[in-house]
């Protein structure tokens, strides 16, 4: 004759406050999830896009000699202009900072909708001069999330390069100096930013991005740079990107491979392949070991517990503890990675807060 363990008692509202824990952690790990996915993965899919911009275009690399990349002659005269017109998304330029970093670059898109700086890098406001023309080329970027392209130009010191690559040519601007203004003040970006009643009468780069970097935009960082020369890319790399041997440290190439994520242009295969590993490892443990937590449960080998969401779900799986943990393991990622591609995307575009959270950063 069997021996029925008594069930545990406990009072109905310390199991309703049981659930409410377990709601309200489950809404944390949602919330550290979306920060993750706006600050990480939105920018290993701006990686991503921007490594089949590259793979897809017809820039060569830097003119090289023995294996190794010369440096290019800096050229006298006015430099040429490049490109003289493009159509809003394609590929006009690639920027490089070094300060931010001996292998930083992103690509620059003709446009600044909130698609080109959200999955191309940085965007050309297609109403300034383009590269090598008089006048000022500017470009707007993210701050957070989405790559976050221009996230550390409160580091820029005066007299850093801001090197802009196009097909053939480089150009070298200096920075000069920053402002932080209104998203209203669209005389930042003027081909005369310090007069825009004047004609031009420099050769000019402004960046354009968020301020603050990590709430609403209220402000927009503003900083300008001047050109110093121009180079051809057949001869070369720029000084600014070599070692101190004379080598490059930035290598188009290799730049070219981009990082081992950025490769999937989707998450639903991992989705899927997790699902698919679920109901093989579920059917496999069914199969040899059923469901001996419920089985002691009835058996009153054990008292019954009282009811928790997560506690619920792990006592239905099948297997044994490590099994169920390991199957535990596999829901909760597979959880997440539909959270990164379908709901937190949904929920960026259609929740007014989060909208404003994002960061879409444009001089309107």
């Amino acid at each position: 004759m069997k021996i029925q363990r008594p069930r545990r008692s406990r009072h109905s509202w310390l199991v309703a406050m049981g659930l409410v824990g377990e709601i309200l952690v489950t809404l944390a790990v949602v919330c550290a999830l979306y920060i993750a996915w706006q600050l990480w993965w939105t920018g290993v899919e701006s990686e991503h896009t921007q490594l089949a911009t590259r793979q897809t275009s017809s820039w060569s690399d830097p003119g090289s000699a023995n294996g190794s990349v010369k440096i290019a002659t800096a050229q006298k005269g006015d430099p040429p202009e490049q490109p003289t017109g493009a159509k809003v998304g394609d590929l006009i330029a690639q920027l490089y900072v070094p300060r931010f970093g001996s292998a930083w670059s992103r690509n620059i898109v003709q446009g600044t909708t909130n698609e080109q700086l959200a999955r191309h890098g940085v965007g050309h406001y297609t109403n300034t001069q383009m590269p090598g023309q008089i006048g000022n080329f500017a470009v707007a970027g993210h701050r957070a999330g989405y790559g976050e392209p221009l996230a550390h130009v409160d580091t820029l010191k005066q007299g850093d390069a801001i090197i802009v690559r196009t097909k053939d040519y480089w150009y070298v601007y200096r920075y000069t100096t920053k402002k932080i203004v209104l998203p209203t003040d669209v005389s930042v970006i003027a081909a005369n930013p310090t007069d825009p009643t004047s004609a031009a009468v420099k050769r000019m780069i402004t960046l354009t991005t968020c301020e603050p970097r990590y709430t609403e935009a209220t402000h927009r960082w503003i900083s300008w740079g001047e050109l110093e020369y121009w180079a051809k890319v057949s001869d070369g790399i720029p000084k600014e990107l070599a070692t101190s041997s004379g080598t490059s440290a930035v290598k188009f190439e290799e730049q070219s491979q981009g990082s081992v994520l950025a490769r999937l242009s989707s998450l639903r295969p991992v989705f899927a392949v997790l699902l698919i590993a679920y109901a093989i490892i579920y059917l496999a443990a069914l199969a040899v070991w059923r469901y001996p937590a419920l089985r002691a449960i009835r058996s009153g080998a054990k008292p019954r517990p009282d009811f928790s969401l997560y506690g619920s779900l792990y006592r239905h799986q099948s297997g044994i503890a490590p099994i169920r943990w390991l199957l535990m393991l596999v829901l909760g990622i597979a959880a997440s990675a539909a959270m990164f591609e379908w709901l937190f995307p949904w929920m960026a575009t259609n929740v007014p807060y989060l909208q404003l959270m994002s960061n879409y950063v444009s001089v309107q």
